[in-house]
């Protein structure tokens, strides 16, 4: 029993926490109910990696390997494509600059885009391999590529494309994410997983971050407004980081195999996308208290994903599995053959 002599401190930051957690539980609490809204056949041949998603423009970007196809959100519909962007990664996106910018993994080379019509303006080499996540970050106009295979993180003048810096990270960069007060922040794919603080300035790491039980982070995404980081992690684990002290706050249980996450401000949500085919829906109850309210069934392989913060809905594309070819030397652990012609786009979000 608490005493009749506690301070008042006590009881006003008692009573003021649970209202905080009240009204992020009131927030949220609607959007527990998710289904799939869309199934939309876009078939075409090759693989996928990040989506991009246009709000503005109600477009969505899809990589497709060799060539980044644009579908509108209200039709399903490709509404043109982006063509020979040799092991596609990611798409991002500069509206103010009408541009917009892909990573070419295979071709070790960034792509840049005209906004409206898609044209192809410029291809030119970064300076480290295998780009994979991108990332325009708008008050130094620079277009950040974090790169695989050579761990480092290549830094572009988004107007000429002219290499300006090179950033060596502790191990593979995964996906990427910006606070808007000048820094990015990383997944390193290492066991235990990392984070790195670049500071977007200098053009240097600043900071470099455990993530305790969080093993290959791959997915994340920011709550800028709490401070929050969202890395999605083997083991079927969500991270929870304090952006500004690089703690953690909380560890989440999520679904396996996930590779992307989206945080949804105005809903007070945080999805993570996961390949066993399960899109899970977690609530912020306060920026450090999470509860899972929702696993909602997908399709398997759907594990990359885009939210829509005007409209709350998820966007995530896959396709049909056949057999695993048998395993080789060379191949130890084949991929299941990718069924043609059977891409789809679903589109999660409450009816």
């Amino acid at each position: 029993m608490l005493s009749t002599r506690t301070p008042l401190r006590f009881w006003l930051t008692l009573i003021f926490g649970a209202g905080l957690t009240t009204a992020f539980i009131a927030e949220g609490a609607a959007a527990q109910n998710m289904e799939l809204l869309q199934h939309w056949k876009l078939g075409g041949t090759g693989g996928w990696d990040y989506l991009t998603m246009d709000s503005a423009k109600k477009r969505l970007f899809i990589s497709r390997a060799t060539r980044v196809d644009v579908v509108s959100v209200e039709s399903g519909k490709v509404l043109g494509s982006i063509p020979d962007t040799q092991g596609v990664h990611g798409i991002a996106l500069a509206p103010a600059l009408k541009r917009g910018f892909t990573s070419n993994g295979r071709a070790n080379t960034v792509t840049a885009f005209d906004l409206d019509t898609l044209k192809v303006i410029q291809e030119a080499k970064v300076s480290g391999q295998n780009p994979d996540a991108i990332l325009y970050e708008p008050s130094g106009k620079h277009v950040f590529t974090f790169n695989g295979a050579s761990k480092d993180v290549t830094v572009l003048d988004a107007s000429s494309l002219a290499v300006v810096a090179t950033i060596p990270v502790p191990d593979k960069p995964e996906f990427a994410a910006q606070d808007g007060r000048g820094q990015i922040f990383v997944n390193i794919e290492s066991d235990p997983g990392q984070m790195v603080v670049i500071d977007t300035q200098k053009l240097t790491v600043k900071s470099t971050w455990p993530l305790p039980g969080c093993n290959s982070p791959s997915g994340l995404a920011i709550d800028r407004a709490h401070r929050r980081l969202f890395s999605v992690c083997d083991g079927k684990v969500m991270a929870v980081t304090d952006a500004v002290s690089g703690k953690q706050t909380a560890l989440v249980t999520i679904g396996e195999h996930p590779d992307a996450a989206g945080y949804d401000q105005k809903r007070g949500l945080v999805f993570s996308s996961n390949g066993e085919g399960t899109l899970s829906v977690v609530r912020q109850d306060s920026p450090d208290r999470y509860t899972v309210v929702q696993t909602l069934p997908t399709q398997r392989g759907a594990r990359t994903m885009a939210l829509d913060e005007t409209t709350g809905k998820v966007y995530l594309v896959t396709a049909d599995f056949g057999a695993a070819p048998a395993a080789t030397a060379e191949q130890p652990r084949p991929r299941p053959a990718l069924i043609p012609d059977s891409f789809v786009l679903l589109v999660a979000g409450e009816r």
